[in-house]
């Protein structure tokens, strides 16, 4: 007979989502063999030519090449890879420049750190290249380099572009695949939603529509980011762009078809199986006619579903006719005569002075470059005081612990003390067993592909994989053995220590900056979005616009309560008590894009009043959740029509004003 731990053994709740693995897609083998091949093949190179270290340096910078492939449009593999390439070669000249230079050292490297915090915050890119930024400069400051200045920054640039060469080689035969696959994958997760629009289940559905909200945001990001590079040209991405904005209309009517199903009028299984037609249709580039089986439309959101379907089908299927540049500029409008909702990109130089400016203005970015800077600094003048052993492992654990957008602090100094001892048990079997030299190349190909594999299951994961990796590129450069394991598990819980104190203890970040301020924009936003979604005159592309940034910003929000939810009492508390309202401001958001939907098809518009109402007790919501640090008291004073379109909204606002009072 089985009987329960003691609650005193019992493991609190967020040591628990730290320690579980993260759902990852399945292995691609693609990027595994990329791996194996660009961080062996430069250390077969250097043993052939009697010059092993140079090939570690290479197979170094190959890492960082395998740690950043992970974009599926070939454009954005140059992007991901080759940009961060530049500024990691910038770090190791600079650390390189000012090695065993004392205080010097410790002002250039904590100067760096600043500067790599700074511009983390402006995207995905730009985090990975603020970095390997300092990453390469903390390594060049720490290391005696082999050869002249310039050749180490040559040898690991050199490492992670032959990680993109191997990831382009299939570019001439795929090129456009990827971003059609991304396409097609919105419309397919849309097909799942309205497949589940029948569940009784509502997590279910949540489930789906969040499924559907991620697939449009990476295709948006994809797309947009290789389009503004063509400025409009492409015909093909313009394409592409039109078939993702005519989704749109379904994405609107799926709340109503929810609704409907709630009062007994469920959604013919034929509509989920046409999406479906059109997904493959996209995916394949099919551009002949597509026989949609349809049945009648019987009601309103029947109406909404049965136009927005043809309209897909017809954008779908049109072939690319492209205008010329100056005429697009003018128009405002793709080749099929749809209207662009997200607009044209601006020009990179225009869009690249504005990140610029932001990161100078921000003062999140200041918060996080000082933060960093702090910790660098601390980490930088102990080591130049105390004799620690390899010390630069130090600095590059809270390099990793401290990146401002990869999650919690106090979750990723956990799970990289885990992962590092993890990592351990493997470097130490290699370093023990496995001689050096030749049996390094074949080592390197077993062990490589598990970064890429492994990655996608958690930070602790990567962290296990890339250790006794870089451990056995570093035995390559120093000839330690395992003399090098003790003080790389030593200097990395120095490093995790000093993230947790000076990164973390010293920045208590309200819930308030943190989470409540977010979401207290979210619901403000909300509001606003009420009164222009029944707004007469409104600008439909207006609407659509508002409704995606909603979502991406409640998607933005939800990751961060996550992570909230990772860190020890009181704020993982305190995020599982907010929680809810993350879901119901989701909720609500919902109700009114199926009330707009309802009111395009036929139904009665709703009063000014009504709408005014409403919106107003989300302004009130806003502003209690801005104040307060904890759930506070508010009033519920909602009435209206029973019959009117906006009942099924007002219930959702009393449901999210009931959530944040006390109970």
């Amino acid at each position: 007979m089985s009987r329960e731990f003691p609650i005193g053994l019992t493991p609190p709740d967020w040591l628990v989502r730290n320690l579980r693995p993260q759902q990852a897609a399945p292995l691609n083998w693609a990027a595994l063999a990329r791996a194996a091949l660009a961080m062996s093949l430069p250390l077969a190179v250097g043993l052939a030519v009697g010059q092993p270290a140079y090939g570690a340096l290479a197979s170094m910078g190959a890492l960082s090449g395998v740690i950043g492939d992970t974009a599926d449009a070939y454009r954005m593999r140059i992007l991901n890879i080759a940009v961060p390439q530049l500024f990691g070669a910038v770090g190791v000249t600079a650390g390189s420049l000012v090695y065993g230079q004392g205080w010097l050292t410790v002002a250039v490297i904590t100067g760096i750190a600043l500067l790599s915090g700074m511009i983390s915050t402006i995207g995905a890119v730009s985090s990975v290249s603020g970095l390997l930024l300092l990453l390469n400069s903390v390594i060049g400051a720490g290391l005696p380099l082999p050869g002249a200045w310039w050749l180490t920054p040559v040898l690991m640039t050199g490492g992670g572009l032959l990680v993109l060469l191997l990831a382009l080689l299939a570019w001439p035969l795929r090129s456009g695949v990827p971003e059609r696959s991304a396409v097609a994958a919105a419309y397919r997760t849309l097909a799942d939603l309205l497949s589940v629009s029948d569940s009784d289940d509502d997590e279910t559905y949540d489930r789906a529509r969040r499924t559907v909200t991620e697939s449009l945001n990476q295709s948006y990001d994809l797309i947009l980011a290789r389009r503004a590079r063509y400025r409009g040209r492409s015909s093909e991405l313009t394409r592409l762009l039109a078939q993702l904005n005519a989704i749109t209309p379904v994405v609107e009517a799926a709340p109503a078809v929810r609704l409907a199903r709630l009062a007994g009028k469920p959604l013919p299984p034929e509509v989920p199986a046409a999406v479906l037609h059109i997904a493959d249709a996209i995916e394949t580039g099919y551009t002949g006619p597509i026989g949609l089986d349809l049945p009648q439309p019987a009601n309103e959101t029947g109406r909404a579903v049965d136009h927005a379907l043809r309209h897909v089908a017809e954008v779908a299927t049109t072939p690319a006719s492209p205008l010329p540049h100056s005429r697009l500029r003018s128009t405002g409008r793709d080749p099929h005569g749809i209207d662009d909702r997200l607009g044209l990109p601006a020009a990179l130089g225009i869009r690249t002075a504005r990140a610029a400016r932001n990161v100078v203005l921000s003062a999140n970015s200041w918060r996080y470059g000082i933060r960093l800077a702090l910790c660098i600094g601390i980490a930088q003048a102990l080591v130049s005081l105390v004799p620690v052993p390899r010390s630069y492992w130090v600095a590059l654990t809270i390099t990793f612990v401290l990146k401002p957008d990869f999650g919690s602090v106090f979750s990723r100094a956990l799970l990289r003390a885990v992962g590092t001892v993890a990592g351990l048990v493997v470097a130490a079997t290699v370093l023990t067993v496995v001689p050096r030299g030749w049996w390094d190349v074949p080592v390197m190909m077993i062990l490589a592909p598990l970064v890429p594999a492994l990655t996608p299951r958690g930070y602790g994961f990567q962290t296990a994989a890339v250790t006794p990796v870089i451990l056995l590129l570093s035995d390559v450069l120093n000839h330690q053995g395992t003399a090098l394991l003790l003080p790389r598990l030593l200097d990395s819980l120095m490093g995790c220590a000093i993230a947790l104190i000076a990164g973390y203890l010293l920045w208590p970040e309200s819930w308030r900056t943190r989470v409540g301020d977010r979401l207290a924009d979210a619901v403000a936003d909300t509001a606003a979005y009420v009164e222009l979604a029944f707004k007469a005159g409104a600008n439909p592309a207006a609407r659509a616009r508002m409704r995606r940034r909603l979502y991406r910003d409640l998607s933005v929000i939800r990751t961060e309560f996550q992570r909230a939810l990772t860190e020890p009492p009181p704020t993982g508390r305190r995020a599982a008590a907010w929680w809810p309202l993350v879901v119901a401001v989701e909720r609500i958001v919902d109700a009114t894009t199926a009330a707009r939907v309802r009111v395009r098809h036929g139904a009665s518009p709703p009063a000014q009043a009504e709408v005014g109402q409403v919106a107003l007790q989300l302004r009130e919501l806003a502003e209690g959740v801005r104040r307060s640090e904890t759930l506070v008291a508010v009033r519920t004073d909602l009435a209206g029509p029973p019959d009117s379109v906006l009942e099924p909204l007002r219930q959702e606002v009393a449901a999210a004003r009931a959530i944040a009072s006390p109970h």
